[in-house]
């Protein structure tokens, strides 16, 4: 009898032992954020799409030209619809039937993966100077990409506005602007008598 307690104290401590070392391993996985974590998976997409080039592409050896070219090849596992000049739908926000235009990457994903692996190059040793990431090529790209796409829905993407909180804002601090007195939006200051 005196075995059997001793048998289950052994159990219960390794699985305790378990139980510390599947936390701890929880809690490293739990201590990336959704960006980090998604930040990783695009830089090792990227790597292995460089590996996959024949011939294969060191990290530290691309440039703007294989960026551009991961971001015509992530084309392929698009979900916004594209139409073309042709289509009888082109321009139409919400068009009333399908057709057979590509499915594309959209602008916003493109530019935010672009973002993401700005950052993982940087953080892996390559220098801001040399980032192919940020290559006025790519953000060319980026522009021409959201251009087509927003002619292709029928909506102009415009500069964003002001929101009512920070002009609500501006005019209880009395009139001076808001920001060392300056008025962005050439529009006239609001006074109050």
């Amino acid at each position: 009898m005196s075995t059997q307690p001793r048998k289950d104290s052994t159990e219960a401590g390794s699985s305790s032992t378990a139980a510390v070392i599947d936390t701890q391993n929880h809690q490293g996985a739990a201590a990336l954020s959704r960006y980090e974590s998604q930040k990783r998976r695009d830089w090792n997409t990227f790597g292995q799409y460089l590996k996959n080039q024949a011939p294969p592409v060191p990290l530290f050896e691309c440039n703007c030209n294989h960026v551009l070219e991961f971001l015509r090849y992530l084309d392929q596992f698009g979900k916004t619809k594209v139409h073309l000049h042709g289509c009888v739908f082109f321009g139409q926000p919400d068009p009333p039937a399908p057709c057979t235009c590509p499915l594309r990457q959209a602008w916003g994903s493109l530019d935010a993966l672009i973002g993401r692996l700005r950052a993982a190059y940087e953080e892996h040793g390559g220098s801001p100077e040399s980032n192919p990431f940020g290559n006025g090529a790519i953000r060319v790209y980026l522009r021409e990409v959201k251009e087509c796409q927003a002619k292709a829905r029928g909506i102009p993407y415009k500069k964003k506005k002001r929101k009512r909180a920070q002009l609500k804002a501006n005019d209880d601090g009395g009139g001076g602007g808001g920001c060392g007195g300056s008025n962005n939006n050439n529009q006239p200051m609001k006074h109050l008598a």
